[in-house]
């Protein structure tokens, strides 16, 4: 006689297993940050369970994973962690990856996905972007003492992360054979969805990370291939970098007391570029509804990421493009992207056009 299994009481424990170790991993080849990301969602429910059902987590079932159990599970982020809804929507999108895995591998378990799945993302709202001047950049950069090893380090590291507008986590695990020392000097990013980009340096950031990295060749302690380490070699954390650019706006609080009015965060500096760029009456540049970037027909800001001058040849405002010392304005549909650009004619691209500040 064949067992008869109650649809919705499929044991939870090796759907997970099957979802963190053949799925993420084997079918979807998702990044580390992702399945860590996962990874405590799941920690987090599980434990949430725990508490109000009294339930092991060996013991669950995807029956104890309704709809209901799961609504409550986000409102106790919001309430009881203070969790933005912006977090809240991460949480639920693991909880929709796990269950549109689990509707295809239990078939006893497709009421219960359907109906998790059938929760919507809360609207968040949409902040205005934050920036920095240039004057509260070059007080922030001027407030280490370079006399001291932590002093010189995080130097380096807020002008590359000012340089490079890089996202933090590629700043924490920048390697040194990343950075490219010659006639051009740039740094090779592999950043957010596996994306690769070449960053071009100025001549001021070639220099000290040159002697920043000769520094650390010369100590035994820090000869391994992290750019940015603490004082025990291994590399800087997320929270790191935000302590040290903290205590870089709290030195310089005094000489430039609007940087006490700002939250300044790592990420602050990425939309630095666009400040910029704009032009003398404050207003940002923004890409033609004609040209290739703009497929949908609408204004676009330009991002921190475009290398770009607010004039044109003539003096008036437009994308151009930089061939050695002349400045060419891009016509309606020849701007050239980067799905348009071989590999090496990117890699030409990147030491041609740049713009220092």
């Amino acid at each position: 006689m064949k067992a008869v299994v109650t649809a919705g009481l499929t044991p939870v424990g090796p759907l997970l297993q099957a979802f963190f170790v053949d799925y993420l991993y084997g079918q979807k080849r998702a990044s580390a940050r992702t399945v860590k990301s996962y990874r405590d969602t799941f920690r987090l429910l599980l434990r949430f369970l725990q508490q109000t059902t009294g339930k092991a987590p060996s013991a669950l079932h995807t029956l104890d994973l309704d709809a209901p159990v799961i609504l409550s599970f986000l409102d106790h982020l919001e309430c009881q962690r203070n969790n933005q809804p912006q977090s809240r929507n991460v949480r639920l999108a693991a909880v929709r990856s796990f269950f549109r895995m689990a509707a295809i591998r239990d078939p006893g378990s497709v009421g219960v996905a359907t109906r998790v799945l059938a929760i919507p993302v809360k609207r968040t709202d949409k902040r205005l972007l934050g920036y920095l001047t240039r004057q509260e950049m070059d007080a922030l950069l001027g407030a280490h003492e370079l006399s001291q090893w932590a002093g010189r380090r995080d130097h380096a590291l807020l002008l590359t992360l000012y340089n490079t507008g890089a996202r933090v986590s590629e700043m924490t695990g920048l390697q040194k054979t990343q950075v490219h020392f010659g006639t051009k000097t740039f740094v090779q990013f592999k950043g957010k969805g596996r994306k690769e980009r070449a960053v071009p340096l100025w001549s001021s950031t070639s220099r000290t990370l040159r002697t920043w990295f000769e520094e650390l060749n010369s100590d035994a302690r820090y000869r391994a291939a992290t750019a940015f380490p603490n004082v025990r070699g291994a590399a800087l954390s997320r929270d790191g970098v935000a302590y040290i650019l903290q205590q870089a706006v709290e030195r310089c609080a005094t000489t430039c007391p609007s940087l006490a009015k700002k939250r300044v965060t790592p990420h602050l500096i990425r939309h630095y570029l666009p400040f910029r760029t704009m032009s003398s009456n404050g207003e940002l540049l923004r890409l033609s509804p004609g040209n290739s970037r703009s497929l949908r027909a609408k204004s676009q800001q330009i991002a921190r990421h475009s290398l770009i001058s607010p004039t044109d040849s003539s003096g008036g405002r437009g994308v151009v493009r930089r061939i050695g010392s002349r400045a060419l304005p891009y016509s309606p549909g020849s701007l050239q992207t980067a799905r348009s650009v071989t590999a090496r004619g990117l890699a030409a691209l990147a030491t041609e056009v740049f713009v220092c500040p």
